[in-house]
This record gives C-alpha cells, structure tokens and sequence, in this order.
C-alpha cells in the first residue's frame, strides 16, 4: 500500500514530459493522456469547487459509464464548479506510477486526485469494492475514513454497488442511495462553504440531505449470522431512515459526449429514452433499483 501524505502530494498539475516518458511502456497508452473531444477544460484557479469523479476499473469500461457522463455535464453546467475524471490504470502503469512515485492523476489537468475537494466513485457493481480502495490508495490518500481529515477529499460513493455500502463503510465518508442527478448539486452546495472547515462539520451538513447515508454517523448491529440488524443515528440531525432519491424527470441526455481516445466496451453514444422497467422479474437488481419507470 501507498503511504503517501498530503504532504508529500504536489497539487501542481503533472508535467507531460514525466507522464509522456511512461507512456512507451504501457499498452493502450490512449488511457492515460486524456485531451478527448468534447472533454471539458476549466481554470482551477477561477474555479470555487473541484470534483473528481473517479470509475475504479480501466478507462475502457469507466468511459463506458452512462452515469458518469451524465454527472460530469452536469457539474460542468456550474460556472464555479470544475469536474475532471480518473480511473483505475492497468496493471503494468500502476507499475509505472507508482516506480515513478507519480499519484493518480485526472485526464483533464494531470492534476493529483488528492488536490480535489470531493471524490465521487462509481460503485457500479459488487466486483468494484476492492477497485475502490486500490483507485485511493493509487491517489495517495488514507483508504480508512477515519484516517483522512479535512486535509483530504470528501470521498463518497454511488451506483447499484453502493444499495449495500455496509461492506464500504470504513473506507467512504458518505454514499448516495438513489439517483445522482439532483443529489450531487446539493452535495456541491452544501460543501462549497465547508471545503476548508472541519470533516465532522461537513459531515454533519451533508447527513442532512435526503438520501445520502454518512456512515460514521450510525451505529449499525448485526446478528449472530453477519446480516444486518439495525441502523441507528449518532446524531439528531441525522434521519433514521435514508430513503432512495429518485430524479422524477429525467435529465437530458449529455449533448456533448465524450469521444474516446481507444476503442472502448461500448463505442458509441448514448440517447436515454427511458428508465426503470415495466416487467418487475423478483430476481432483477436493476429493475428494482431502477425504478419507477420514466420515459
């Protein structure tokens, strides 16, 4: 595992000549360099809030990820706002950074994940969870929640994986239950005045929103067998219950879609014409979470 600090993190971007002196080792190089058509470029400096969003699995699959692509037009609507993207390299270039003593770094500035204020992982499916925490390990940060302070990112998670977190809870600060369309503005809002404050303070803010669980902010009990018995709130300001977000009108699909570097798992865009399912089958995850069914 990484040990490095924030300390030892530049937050200065990473000069090309390091990275392009890598590039010749590694196979699908186009992974790594980002500059894709269509992909946003907005000045840190006259920028208020900084987001990573990160897919903990290969660039050929993250930028397959519908989701994804709908959050980073979004967030890059807000003028004050920036949204870069990161995703786990492969093998023989974790090899490389990591021998270089290069940190994670996002595809628009090659600036280091752990320069961010808020890191959102794609918790798309179960096979993601260790991805998750080798993608901050990578970045250099703590993988334990408890360990990273407000020195660090916020990190939270959301997708299909995260309708179970309890097998993350150490790891994230917080997850999203439902859909992320709506939600992740009233993150950005709230975390925007709060970014150079305490993480108790910005925690305590965000449990407040409708379906976000903060799990430092529960106490959880299982039974004899290691399912889960009760969920209790640490705090009043924290609701019992976290209910699903659900977008009730669905957004528009990204106008602007990026155009990959290398062939990916599904090369081509995506038009969203409806959500959800209307045949209910009991055995289907993703007709439950999906719905109701928007079109």
């Amino acid at each position: 595992m990484n040990q490095a600090t924030t300390s030892q993190i530049p937050a200065a971007p990473l000069a090309w000549e390091r990275l392009e002196a890598l590039l010749h080792r590694v196979s699908k190089p186009g992974r790594y360099v980002g500059g894709e058509y269509n992909s946003v470029h907005k000045s840190w400096e006259e920028t208020a809030f900084h987001v990573c969003l990160a897919f903990p699995d290969l660039y050929d699959l993250g930028m397959s990820n519908f989701a994804l692509a709908i959050l980073y037009e979004i967030i890059n609507q807000e003028a004050d706002v920036l949204a870069e993207r990161t995703y786990l390299p492969a093998p023989d270039m974790l090899e490389q950074l990591t021998a270089a003593g290069i940190p994670l770094y996002t595809l628009e500035s090659y600036r280091p994940v752990a320069a961010f204020d808020l890191l959102g992982i794609s918790v798309a499916y179960e096979q993601l969870y260790t991805n998750a925490l080798l993608l901050m390990d990578q970045a250099g940060l703590p993988v334990r929640a408890a360990a990273r302070d407000a020195r660090y990112p916020l990190v939270i998670g959301g997708g299909h994986g995260a309708f179970n977190p309890e097998p993350l809870t150490a790891f994230f600060d917080a997850f999203v239950i439902g859909e992320g369309e709506e939600i992740i503005l009233e993150v950005i809002d709230v975390l925007r005045p709060l970014k150079a404050g305490p993480r108790a303070e910005q925690l305590h803010a965000l449990a407040q929103i409708p379906g976000l669980y903060v799990p430092s902010l529960y106490r959880a009990s299982y039974t004899a067998t290691g399912q889960l018995a009760a969920l209790e709130p640490t705090i009043p300001a924290a609701p019992p219950r976290i209910a699903k977000r659900i977008v009730g009108t669905l957004p528009p699909t990204p106008i602007k879609q990026l155009v990959p570097n290398i062939d990916v798992v599904h090369n081509r865009g995506v038009v969203q014409i409806q959500r959800g399912c209307t045949r209910g089958c009991r055995f289907c995850q993703a007709g439950a979470i999906n719905r109701p069914v928007r079109e």
